[in-house]
């Protein structure tokens, strides 16, 4: 069965708190992502991305879509995220 691991905006957010649901530092964190810039990441470290742009997160209001990550199975998703964030950061430089 192939992993698919889902990543969020919030998880890269730099205006979310780690409380509520910001999962990376905050030196990595990024003002506002967008799924297309964490699908552009996803794929730059090796992996399928699927964006899913008309779902919300269980604690935002406004839809910004999700992220699934594909194939990811020599991965922990906190490795995941953090290398994700990484790679925004660089695409925003």
């Amino acid at each position: 069965m192939a992993v698919e691991n889902v990543i969020w905006p919030r998880y890269l957010d730099a205006s979310v708190s780690r409380e509520d649901g910001r999962r990376v530092p905050l030196d990595d964190a990024v003002e506002e992502p967008t799924v297309d810039e964490i699908a552009q990441a996803v794929q730059q470290i090796g992996y399928d991305a699927v964006i899913e742009r008309d779902v919300t997160h269980p604690r935002e209001w406004d839809a910004r879509g999700r992220v699934l990550v594909k194939g990811a199975e020599d991965s922990t998703k906190n490795d995941l995220v953090q290398a994700v964030a990484a790679y925004v950061g660089i695409l925003r430089d």
